[in-house]
């Protein structure tokens, strides 16, 4: 099965999340070096943004998305935010699947809600399963 890489800032919400989704995932460092990932998966960030939506994706996803090939593997984003933002909540999510050509998968707010964990669980599970099927025909 292909996995999960995610950044978490200091204030530790997505790893929470992460912590509650009791999946194995890859966390990426607040600083370099970063690791490469040789499997597909799907990142899970936090957004970063000021009131203009500018510096939405965190620094240190930018720099892991950087890399050619941590880059290739990257199959959806699911992104967290802060609905207090208004416009701007979960927007690291969409900066990056323009960017990457990926889908967004799911928003969350902060740490998330159980509802968040059993939907993400559930999406996650349905979108791998999807993507194996869609290898098998691509090879056939």
């Amino acid at each position: 099965m292909a996995g999960l890489v995610y950044y978490s800032s200091r204030s530790g919400n997505t790893a929470r999340l992460m912590e509650q989704l009791g999946l194995e995932a890859l966390r990426l460092p607040q600083t370099e070096p970063f690791p490469d990932v040789d499997a597909p998966y799907v990142l899970v960030t936090p957004t970063f943004a000021d009131g203009e939506g500018r510096g939405a994706v965190p620094k240190p996803v930018i720099k892991f998305l950087n890399n050619a090939r941590n880059r290739a593997l990257l199959r959806g984003v699911i992104a967290g935010g802060n609905r207090n933002f208004g416009t701007t909540f979960a927007l690291a999510g969409d900066v990056i699947a323009k960017k990457c050509n990926v889908p967004v998968l799911y928003r969350f707010e902060l740490a998330g809600t159980e509802t968040d964990i059993a939907r993400i669980r559930a999406g996650l599970a349905r979108f791998w399963a999807a993507q194996e099927q869609q290898t098998c025909l691509t090879q056939a």
